[in-house]
């Protein structure tokens, strides 16, 4: 599922390092060009073009709905997949209302790879 040219773009915003590294590792065997951030502040200041967010709910600076609501009033308009572990009630609904889909903890490496691959076919490459 890559565009013509070049593999799709995901960028990971996840504040636990081994995670992080972890994810990055399994999106690029599925053949995606990986960009990886450590906070909310860092991938605010630092995100460049691309075709599918991974946002971890739970950021210290703020929350990743929060976080991908900033990103999208900044121009990034690429569809998001958000990383919950114990959701409020309303956290779907909202990210239901946002367009944004969620996976939650413990990731299970197919479920996710399937809800990034359904974000990825709602973008343009």
């Amino acid at each position: 599922m890559t565009p013509p040219g070049r593999p799709f773009r995901i960028a990971v915003v996840e504040n636990d390092a081994p995670l992080l590294s972890a994810l990055a590792f399994a999106l690029e065997a599925e053949g995606w060009e990986v960009s990886t951030f450590q906070s909310a502040t860092e991938a605010l200041a630092r995100i460049g073009p691309v075709d599918c967010l991974l946002v971890d709910d739970k950021l210290p600076q703020m929350d990743g709905l929060t976080l991908i609501v900033r990103l999208r009033e900044r121009g990034v308009t690429a569809p998001a997949v958000l990383i919950a572990g114990r959701l409020d009630p309303r956290r779907p609904r909202r990210a239901a209302a946002a367009g944004i889909a969620i996976v939650e903890k413990p990731l299970v490496a197919e479920e996710l790879t399937q809800r990034i691959q359904a974000a990825l076919g709602k973008a343009k490459p």
